[in-house]
């Protein structure tokens, strides 16, 4: 009978690192009671969070900044938007909380 696994099977990464350094990662791990492994992969998914986080971030800006662009053409969806949403916060009472 096979063997059923929740997990992948994993695969090794090698790299070349001070002995200075690895000794006091393995300290800092061991004494914190840690698989050096796991803080390893734990900084590898953190990083690639972070990474695809900026990335987000940064296409949500560039769409942003296009929107905004486009919103200075008095044609343009964008435009009609904010007039609209304009005319909105103009008519209700709670218009004037979101008012720079």
């Amino acid at each position: 009978m096979s063997r059923a696994s929740q997990h992948p099977k994993a695969e090794t990464f090698n790299f070349r690192i001070d002995p200075a350094l690895k000794f006091a990662f393995t300290q800092a791990t061991e004494s914190e009671d840690k698989p050096a492994a796991q803080v390893l992969r734990d900084f590898m998914r953190s990083y690639v969070e972070r990474r695809n986080r900026k990335a987000f971030e940064a296409e949500a800006r560039r769409q942003s900044q296009a929107a905004a662009a486009r919103a200075h053409d008095p044609r343009s969806d964008e435009a009609q938007s904010l007039k609209e949403l304009g005319t909105v916060f103009d008519e209700d009472h709670f218009g004037d909380e979101w008012k720079a």
